[in-house]
C-alpha cells in the first residue's frame, strides 16, 4: 500500500486496496479495446483516475442510493462502491451509461468485485428519476447540463459531486445564469488545477419578466 498518499490512507483498508487494484487491472485489460481511459493516461491510471475517484468519499452524505451519470469506465462510481462495500454496504450505486460496450465492462467489474451496484443502459435524460441521495459525474459535460440532469435524478435533500478541471470557474458563472443552487468548492487532492463541486438545492432560475 505504499502508493497510497496520506489523505487516502485513512479511507482505504487493506481489503479495499486489493479490490481497487483488481479494478485497476480490469481497466487496463479492457481499455485498449473500448477506450475506457485514454492511452496517454494508462501509465498513471492509479493516481489520475482511481485515487482521483476515491477522494469523493471524503465528502459523502447519508442516503441509500448513489447515482453516477455517464459512468463510462466506472469512474468515480466503482472505486466509491468498493469503499462502500465495507464502510456502507447498504448503499446502492446506480451507474447510468448508454454505450453498450462500456455497460458490458461495468457489469463485468460489478460482478468480479462483488459490489452493491447496477447498470442502467439508457440516456440520462430519458431515464425515470432515480431519486438519488448522491449524484456524481466525472468528465461528462458542462455544469449547466449536469445541473439539469441532477435536478431530475436527485432526491429533494440530495447532493451532487461534480469533478471539474481548470475551466470550472467560467462553467460555474455560466451555470448561475440559468440555475440557482448552493455550492462548495473542494480542491482536488490529485490535481492542483481541479476541484470537486459539491452542490445542493438545485432550482431553475426565474426568468426576468422584463
Amino acid at each position: 500500500m505504499r502508493d497510497l498518499p496520506p489523505w487516502a490512507a485513512g479511507i482505504v483498508s487493506r481489503e479495499t486496496y486489493a479490490d481497487l487494484k483488481s479494478f485497476e487491472e480490469l481497466v487496463r485489460r479492457w481499455s485498449p479495446k473500448i477506450n475506457l481511459v485514454s492511452a496517454k493516461d494508462l501509465p498513471n491510471l492509479w493516481g489520475r483516475h482511481i485515487l482521483d475517484s476515491v477522494q469523493v468519499w471524503k465528502y459523502k452524505c447519508s442516503g441509500r442510493v448513489w447515482a453516477d451519470l455517464g459512468s463510462g469506465g466506472g469512474l468515480p462510481a466503482i472505486p466509491l462502491a468498493i469503499i462502500a462495500k465495507r464502510e456502507a454496504p447498504d448503499v446502492e450505486f446506480i451507474l447510468v451509461e448508454s454505450d453498450q460496450r462500456k455497460c458490458a465492462f461495468l457489469a463485468t467489474a460489478i460482478r468480479h468485485l462483488d459490489i452493491n451496484a447496477s447498470v442502467k443502459r439508457e440516456r440520462i435524460e430519458s431515464l425515470q428519476s432515480l431519486q438519488a441521495s448522491v449524484v456524481t459525474a466525472r468528465a461528462l459535460s458542462d455544469l449547466s447540463n449536469l445541473l439539469s440532469w441532477s435536478h431530475h435524478h436527485m432526491s429533494p435533500n440530495g447532493r451532487a459531486f461534480f469533478m471539474k478541471g481548470a475551466s470550472w470557474e467560467p462553467e460555474l458563472d455560466r451555470a448561475q445564469l440559468g440555475w440557482r443552487f448552493r455550492f462548495e468548492v473542494h480542491k482536488s487532492f490529485t490535481n492542483a488545477d481541479a476541484v470537486i463541486l459539491e452542490i445542493e438545492d438545485i432550482e431553475l432560475a426565474r426568468s426576468d419578466p422584463h
